[in-house]
């Protein structure tokens, strides 16, 4: 178990770099479906793709003094939200009766964004968790709120279901992981939990209170 904890250690960087990846591509799949949704040529979709994809780390990283930004000095996020983008257009017919896959997709990028901007924010400033929480939830909802924006949509955060109530979640464990446990076990954990979260509430319809306008 030792052993196999400091394997995981020893590629951490590597491990969180290929979620960012992941992560782009599960943001880049709910842009280029609102795209669709709005009738977007192949433009469209793939600048929309490209939004939901990169925003969040792009704002992160700005914010943070990151210049230039890891999704503008690393070839591989453009090229993955471009492809996604491309492929979605091409597969749409197949996929516009499972729009599950855009909630659960969303959900995915959720939690794997909520904690790479966790994680920075950690390397930078250490276990600070006004900063944690902030990167956390700027790096998660950042693409959402423009991707929605850009489709003259309420954005989802503010709307519908435990959205970054669910980041917060997700940030919350890790932090608290990560003051007792293996870096790997707190990233890992906090993904699941924050995407779970999500999950539970697309499922169950959970709401915070909303205020009473009559």
């Amino acid at each position: 178990m030792v052993d196999f904890l400091a394997l995981l250690n020893f590629y951490y960087p590597q491990i969180i770099l290929y979620l960012d990846y992941f992560g782009t591509v599960a943001f880049a799949v709910t842009g280029a479906f609102k795209a669709i949704e709005q009738k977007s040529d192949l433009v469209g979709i793939v600048i929309l793709s490209t939004v939901a994809g990169l925003s969040g780390g792009i704002i992160r990283d700005v914010l943070f003094g990151r210049f230039p930004p890891a999704a503008l000095s690393d070839p591989v996020y453009f090229t993955l939200t471009i492809v996604t983008g491309f492929i979605l257009f091409l597969s749409y017919p197949k996929l516009k009766k499972h729009w599950n896959l855009f909630l659960k997709c969303d959900a995915i990028g959720l939690g794997v964004f909520t904690i790479i901007g966790a994680t920075m924010a950690y390397a930078i400033f250490g276990p600070n968790i006004l900063l944690i929480t902030f990167a956390g939830l700027i790096t998660a909802t950042g693409g959402g709120i423009l991707r929605d924006v850009f489709v003259n949509e309420v954005p989802l955060v503010f709307v519908r279901e435990l959205y970054a109530t669910a980041s917060f979640g997700g940030v919350l464990v890790f932090y608290l992981l990560i003051l007792l446990t293996d870096p790997v076990i707190a990233a890992v954990t906090g993904i699941l939990v924050a995407t779970g979260i999500r999950l539970l509430a697309i499922k169950y319809n959970w709401n915070l209170p909303k205020a009473r306008i009559s």
